[in-house]
């Protein structure tokens, strides 16, 4: 039982129990192109290679910006676009936003943590998080 809401039961257990395995098409991070067989065909992937799929066009969606993907998917960047991402303020509303936008797929369970490098012009972002399949560790 939930102690902030009494009322409400939040048994984790069965949610996990009654979700399916996750799949996606599988997806080809360099290229930034789907996978196909030798017939032509999406190659789909299961489990926490069909999430790697899911974050990683997650954060590459401008969240409001299509109106085929609902209110809650993507991500907000355009307020860090052009602003110098210094060390305090800014890098801790970034990790929030990345959190915010991970956290809306129920097969995410945790994020364990955030590390954010900087090349020039580019943030490099390492993100170690813990899924109802166990860990995985993300670049982007």
């Amino acid at each position: 039982m939930n102690e902030a809401f009494p009322f409400i039961s939040t048994n984790t257990a069965t949610l996990e129990a009654e979700l399916p395995l996750y799949r996606e098409y599988a997806w080809n991070f360099d290229t930034d192109h789907f996978i196909y067989d030798s017939s032509g065909k999406h190659v789909l992937v299961e489990g926490n290679e069909a999430l790697k799929v899911w974050i990683y066009k997650a954060l590459k969606t401008e969240r409001f910006r299509y109106t085929a993907y609902s209110w809650q998917y993507g991500i907000e960047l355009k307020k860090f676009i052009g602003k110098v991402m210094t060390v305090g303020e800014r890098i801790s509303e970034f990790k929030r936003t990345v959190i915010e936008c991970l956290m809306v797929n129920p097969y995410i369970k945790s994020i364990n943590s955030i590390s954010i490098t900087r090349e020039k012009t580019k943030l490099n972002c390492e993100i170690n998080l813990t899924t109802v399949y166990g860990e995985l560790m993300i670049n982007v």
